[in-house]
């Protein structure tokens, strides 16, 4: 019988692997940045590092900069103001054989500093409402407790409870009641409304005494369920209206806001999420698209002389002196590997958004969605000879602004569909069917299946199921929920 053993066996093996340096951690840092955070990244850096400085004139302001100092003369770049990061002629090809100049970047579109809060123009309509400080403290709590869309769904037990114990303050239901009347009369109208259906009425009675203001009242009291399923046929007969009165009824109804508050915090006159697009791409009359790098509020950096001239020349200094210099080292060398990621992150930026233009130049041109061809991730990393999750970062969060509007860099990406043995884009499918839906006789919308004939007579053979799908994609109703 074999006896057993335990021991321990030493062995010298060869293993490769593969380690990403600080370099390249923080240039993937960096070209994930859109340029917002990217401004707050380096402002942050210049107070933590005091060997990295903005070159003098070159603070923070609103006046275009011309790039920063990535190793070429600022005065070359200022005398380079063509903003053609990448040209296209007629024929699509993109010309990059010469090496990639430091481009225009050009400054902020808008700046939203000063521009008053959703929150903060209830607070001022409050200091110009009488009321006493029950009434006002009352009113600070509901206005606190209003959600994003401005709608208040709490009742007034619950808010009489929360103030009880999270503020020792007691208040009755009726006092709540009075005050949230008060609340209710505040711009935008609607505001403080517990549910969609009272926002909706607190909207119309706001409007002059009227036949259609009778109508929309008696519709959104008696008829809410019917008017959220759409069948206005039904309703059209209820209320007895014309075919005139049934289309400016429905005209009135679009003009009714179902999130008054759009969301607490957004500064009026501006979007939700403030953007700062990335990219702007313009068209020549010559049929050429160009486009430039925004620079936004970034600086030009470099290393400060100071720090230098101590590491080139230490006999003068003092032996405590000298103990400081690998700290100074360390500072300089962060300076310079932030500049040089900078450096890479405008050129692996500009590569990117030189591909997706080549590969959806026609869209750039006439703005057709149906013009966008499939495109992937992988398309884009193969003309740069990036990586696929570099692609990735630089798409993330960039936007790029065209004569059509301000997109996402993610919009210009598409899956492919097989079409009998034809790549088209999926988002072309999507097009052509919002197209055929928008056409449609609204009395007697298509149905799936007729939808499905329907694109096949444009070229497309996409099965029920995809026209259902894509359908759902684009929160489009079914033919049932169509009917006008």
């Amino acid at each position: 019988m074999a006896r057993q053993s335990l021991g321990q066996d030493t062995r010298q093996t060869q293993k490769q692997t593969q380690r990403l340096t600080p370099l390249q951690l923080l240039v993937g840092q960096m070209i994930e940045k859109p340029i917002d955070q990217l401004t707050e990244y380096v402002n942050q850096q210049l107070i933590d590092n005091p060997a990295l400085e903005a070159k003098p004139g070159d603070e923070w302001d609103d006046t275009p900069a011309d790039g920063f100092d990535g190793g070429q003369d600022s005065e070359d770049t200022a005398d380079d103001k063509t903003g053609d990061t990448g040209n296209f002629d007629d024929s699509g090809n993109f010309d990059d054989s010469e090496e990639l100049p430091v481009y225009e970047q050009q400054g902020p579109r808008s700046d939203p500093a000063g521009t008053l809060s959703f929150y903060d123009s209830l607070k001022e309509q409050m200091g110009e409402t009488s009321l006493t400080e029950r009434q006002r403290r009352i009113m600070e709590y509901l206005i606190g407790s209003l959600d994003n869309d401005g709608l208040l769904r709490k009742d007034n037990d619950t808010i009489c409870d929360e103030m009880a114990i999270y503020h020792n303050f007691d208040a009755t239901a009726e006092e709540v009641e009075e005050v949230l009347q008060k609340l209710q009369q505040f711009e935008p109208a609607g505001i403080g409304a517990h549910n969609l259906q009272e926002c909706l009425l607190l909207q119309v009675e706001r409007r002059p005494e009227s036949r259609m203001k009778e109508v929309l009242r008696r519709l959104i009291t008696d008829y809410f369920d019917d008017l959220l399923k759409n069948h206005i046929r039904k309703l059209q007969q209820v209320l007895r209206l014309t075919d005139e009165e049934k289309d400016a009824l429905r005209a009135e109804l679009r003009k009714l806001n179902p999130k008054p508050g759009a969301a607490l915090g957004e500064a009026q006159g501006i979007s939700l999420h403030q953007v700062t697009p990335d990219f702007i791409v313009e068209t020549t009359d010559d049929g050429q698209v160009v486009f430039t790098l925004q620079r936004g509020r970034l600086p030009a950096l470099e290393v400060s002389e100071t720090y230098l001239e101590i590491i080139r020349d230490m006999s003068h200094l003092s032996h405590r002196d000298k103990q400081a210099v690998p700290m100074l080292r360390r500072d300089v060398d962060n300076a310079k590997m932030l500049i040089d990621a900078l450096q890479q992150r405008q050129i692996t930026l500009t590569k990117t958004m030189a591909a997706i233009i080549r590969r959806q130049r026609k869209f750039f041109l006439d703005g057709d969605e149906a013009d966008l061809q499939p495109m992937v991730l992988k398309d884009v990393a193969a003309d740069t000879g990036l990586d696929i999750s570099t692609v990735s970062r630089v798409t993330n969060e960039k936007y790029a602004q065209t004569q059509w509007g301000i997109f996402r860099l993610r919009f210009f990406f598409s899956d492919r569909y097989d079409n009998n043995g034809d790549e088209v884009s999926t988002r072309m499918i999507k097009s052509t069917l919002k197209d055929i839906i928008d056409h449609e006789d609204k009395s007697h919308p298509l149905t799936d299946i007729q939808l499905e004939q329907e694109m096949r007579k444009r070229g497309f053979q996409t099965k029920r199921r995809t026209i259902v799908k894509y359908r759902e994609q684009m929160n489009i109703p079914k033919s049932s929920l169509r009917r006008q």
